[in-house]
């Protein structure tokens, strides 16, 4: 008696991903042409462009400064 329902669900599914296919397809089935026959835009070289230059100034950083220690201090620590 299982066997009848697991071949139904099997060819349910089966179904399911052949429409989902079916649909793919028919969204983007110009772009899969076109990529296959080598003319996707991926296919072609990149648009030339010109470099673009980048100012990088680091900032100035901490300026360490000598620290005197007092007596007070090192009873502290």
């Amino acid at each position: 008696m299982t066997a009848p329902l697991v071949t139904l669900v099997f060819l349910i599914a089966l179904w399911s991903f052949g429409k989902m296919m079916i649909d793919m397809i028919a969204a983007d089935g110009s772009k899969i042409a076109a990529a296959l026959r080598g003319q996707s835009l991926l296919a072609h070289p990149p648009q030339v462009t010109r470099p673009v230059s980048v100012r990088y100034q680091p900032r100035a950083g901490s300026v360490r400064r000598p620290v005197h220690v007092t007596p007070e201090w090192r009873a502290a620590a």
